[in-house]
C-alpha cells in the first residue's frame, strides 16, 4: 500500500498511527501541503479533494478521507480493534472522535486558514486566534464525552477517539492551546505517545519532517 501523506497533517497522523498499530505494511509518499503539490493534477487524480491522507491500496483504489480510511483499517484488519464491539459505546466513541474530526479539524485546516489571510485579510495572529478558539471549543466538548478515570479515552486500550486526539494535540502545541482546562488531554496522549505504533506515527519522525 502506498500513503500519501504530509508529516504535520493531523489526519495523516490519525491514518500512520492506525497502520503502525495494525502491522499493516504501507509505504509513505510526501505531498508537500505548504507547496500546493496536492494540487497537481495526477495527485488531484487520486482525491479530488486534494488533501491528505489517501491511501492506495495493492490493486491501486484509492481510499481518502482519513475517517473512512480508518473505518476500511477497522473492518479489513480486526486486530487491535479501534472501535468496541457494543453498538452503543461505539457511538459513544465515534461521538468523540467525531467533536474533533468533524467540528475542529475543518474549521482549521490549511484552506480555511489560508482563505481566512489571503483572501479576507486577517493576519498570522488573527489566524492563529481562530485556530486556538475553534480547539478549545472542541476540546471542551471532547473532554466531557470520554471517560474520566481511564488510561485512554474510553478504556484501558487505545481507540478511534484516541487516534483523533493525538492528531489533534499536535496542532495545540504547535499553536500554544492553553492547556489548563484540558489536563485530562494531556494525561491520555502521553499514555498514547509510549505506544511505539504512535510514536512513529508523529510528525517528527516522518520522511519529510522539516526542521521547525
Amino acid at each position: 500500500m502506498k500513503l500519501y501523506s504530509y508529516w504535520r497533517s493531523t489526519t495523516s497522523v490519525r491514518v500512520r498511527a492506525a497502520l503502525n498499530l495494525k502491522g499493516v505494511a504501507y509505504e509513505i509518499v510526501p505531498v508537500d501541503l505548504v507547496k500546493g503539490e496536492q494540487k497537481a493534477v495526477g495527485y488531484a487524480a487520486l482525491n479530488p479533494a486534494r488533501g491528505v491522507p489517501t491511501l492506495v491500496l495493492d490493486d491501486g483504489t484509492a481510499l481518502t478521507q482519513s475517517m473512512a480510511i480508518l473505518d476500511y483499517l477497522d473492518t479489513t484488519y480486526p486486530e487491535p480493534p479501534l472501535y468496541p464491539a457494543d453498538p452503543v459505546l461505539r457511538a459513544q466513541v465515534d461521538a468523540a472522535a467525531h467533536a474533533i474530526a468533524l467540528d475542529i479539524h475543518p474549521v482549521n485546516n490549511l484552506r480555511v486558514l489560508g482563505y481566512l489571510k489571503g483572501t479576507m485579510g486577517h493576519s498570522q495572529d488573527e489566524a492563529e486566534a481562530w485556530m486556538r478558539h475553534w480547539m478549545h471549543e472542541g476540546f471542551a466538548t471532547f473532554q466531557t464525552l470520554i471517560r474520566p478515570d481511564t488510561p485512554f479515552c474510553f478504556g484501558d486500550t487505545l481507540g478511534m477517539a484516541d487516534l483523533c486526539l493525538v492528531g489533534q494535540m499536535v496542532n495545540a502545541r504547535r499553536w500554544g492551546l492553553d492547556m489548563t482546562p484540558f489536563k485530562r488531554l494531556e494525561q491520555i496522549d502521553t499514555h498514547c505517545r509510549k505506544i511505539d505504533a504512535v510514536t512513529r506515527a508523529l510528525p517528527e519522525h516522518q520522511p519529510d519532517a522539516q526542521p521547525t
